[in-house]
């Protein structure tokens, strides 16, 4: 199923133009990778599509079965961040924030599944630890964890393994690659790591001089 269908995309803002002619479709269980060199409009384009950032010209259209609701997002981290005081288990259960309006205590069900997140992650035996304690990774983690329980189908990641170690990179690698794989999620990943889009991605969209769009299967 196409969910997402953008046709000859001018973004930017301010009526200031970052990237244009951008044409691409991402239909469900995609791992879209979008690569470029910084500034080329990579995040942009993420913020239009969360509908941050309202689109310059062309169109973008959105299918009406996914609701904002499904769409998780894992912004890059700064540095008052990482050292934010609560702990793991405070922050992954935020996830549920925006689905609940007004409510501000957890459901039993809830808690189970940002429990069943943890456990899926490895990070539940950490739950009680304070968050800027955590290594680089396992925060990480725990951020990809609350973004898990903001969302059920698709995911908006920045840059997830900036600042990284090797190790920690490509443990988050296999974690997102698992997720897509296992939970059939629809991943749509910024990253400037052209070998990890290689391995992982069913497509690609590459910012450079010119704006293209692949397919690993062609289509």
């Amino acid at each position: 199923m196409n969910l997402i269908n953008a046709k000859d995309l001018t973004i930017g803002y301010d009526d200031e133009i970052v990237a244009q002619h951008l044409n691409f479709e991402i239909n469900e269980g995609d791992y879209l990778y979008i690569v470029g060199e910084n500034g080329s409009g990579k995040s942009t384009l993420m913020k239009t599509l969360l509908g941050l950032t309202p689109l310059l010209s062309g169109t973008l259209e959105i299918n009406p079965s996914l609701k904002q609701n499904e769409i998780g997002y894992l912004p890059q981290q700064t540095l008052v961040q990482k050292d934010f005081p609560s702990s793991v288990e405070e922050i992954v259960m935020t996830g549920f924030l925006g689905k609940k309006g007004f409510i501000s205590f957890y459901t039993k069900k809830e808690k189970q599944f940002a429990y069943d997140q943890m456990k899926y992650l490895n990070i539940y035996d950490l739950r009680k630890r304070s968050y800027k304690e955590l290594s680089g990774g396992q925060q990480q983690r725990v951020l990809l964890a609350r973004a898990l329980c903001a969302a059920n189908k698709v995911l908006l990641m920045d840059e997830p393994v900036a600042g990284l170690d090797v190790n920690s990179q490509e443990m988050m690698y296999k974690l997102i690659d698992k997720l897509h794989k296992e939970n059939k999620m629809t991943i749509i990943m910024i990253s400037h790591d052209l070998e990890a889009a290689k391995k992982y991605a069913t497509s690609i969209l590459s910012f450079g001089k010119k704006i293209e769009f692949t397919r690993k299967d062609g289509k």
